[in-house]
């Protein structure tokens, strides 16, 4: 399996918590920087949060600053999310993918090796 795997979704009510893990598992993530983007059923891919190589450097879309936070952990070949206060409007399917594009890039066209995705429901 050539792509990262998420794992980490699931139910939750609003205002509550998850943590998203993604796995290298056969994508390299070592010396690229890296991103999680959600997309929402019948709505285009939506960034979310990148991270340096290095892990010194975020940056968010400004719908989730405050509330989530990226991470990684290069001896593991992991990177997660945390997110907070979640709110019913982020019910979506959640990816990790690996950034090819400059740092600060947020398009979809710029970020490649894709996981299959981790659902997050959040009810109100």
């Amino acid at each position: 399996q050539v792509q990262p795997v998420e794992s980490g979704g699931g139910q939750v009510q609003a205002g509550g918590s998850l943590t998203l893990s993604c796995a290298a598992s056969g994508c390299t993530f070592m010396h690229y920087n890296m991103g999680w983007f959600r997309q929402a059923p019948g709505k285009e891919g939506e960034f979310v949060a990148a991270i340096r190589w290095s892990g010194s450097g975020t940056y968010y879309a400004d719908s989730v600053k405050g509330r989530f936070t990226i991470s990684r952990d290069n001896a593991k070949n992991m990177m997660y999310m945390q997110m907070n206060h979640l709110k019913p409007e982020e019910t979506a399917l959640y990816y990790c993918a690996r950034q090819w594009g400059p740092w600060g890039s947020r398009g979809t066209n710029e970020f490649d090796c894709w996981g299959q995705g981790a659902q997050v429901t959040v009810s109100s």
